[in-house]
């Protein structure tokens, strides 16, 4: 008997899930990144010399047990939008658009931070800054998505 493969075309609905695990793996290993070389230490200081001169910033202070916690709960509600990117809903993809081009600038600004030494004039640290290692992975987890978003995109 002769059986022969029946090959299917990829579905770009399913590349798009496969990127937005991707993104989601990313964010955590980021969050891991930066829990295992003390981000608070830089995070926290830079948001209270910001308030000096910034009021309004609506920037919290963090504990490790709050920030990790609240993290690893956003980390859970990410992966469980995955059956709504699954079905290509509309109105999910603004928000995947969001986090996307959020996470690009979080990779971009640990990037920056760790160029320049410091977050904000009187905040130094020793390079590189708390996240640096995975910001790269981030970015380009970010980007990924924000091509399979397109590649997705419904006609009106």
């Amino acid at each position: 008997m002769n059986s022969t493969a029946v090959s299917t075309p990829s579905c770009p609905v399913s590349k798009l899930l496969v990127a937005w695990w991707l993104l989601c793996a990313a964010i955590a290993l980021h969050v891991a990144d930066e829990a295992t070389h003390n981000f608070l230490a830089v995070y926290n200081p830079s948001v209270i010399a910001m308030r000096q001169y910034a009021h309004w910033l609506p920037l919290p202070v963090f504990t490790f047990k709050l920030w990790s916690v609240g993290l690893a709960l956003g980390i859970v509600l990410l992966f469980s939008l995955s059956p709504f990117l699954s079905r290509n809903a509309r109105w999910i993809r603004p928000f995947a658009y969001a986090v996307s081009i959020l996470m690009i600038g979080n990779g971009l600004q640990h990037i920056l931070g760790t160029i320049l030494g410091r977050t904000v004039p009187s905040v130094h640290f020793p390079r590189p800054m708390p996240g640096f290692y995975s910001s790269p992975v981030l970015i380009c987890a970010s980007i990924y998505v924000l091509i399979q978003l397109r590649n997705t995109r419904r006609s009106p």
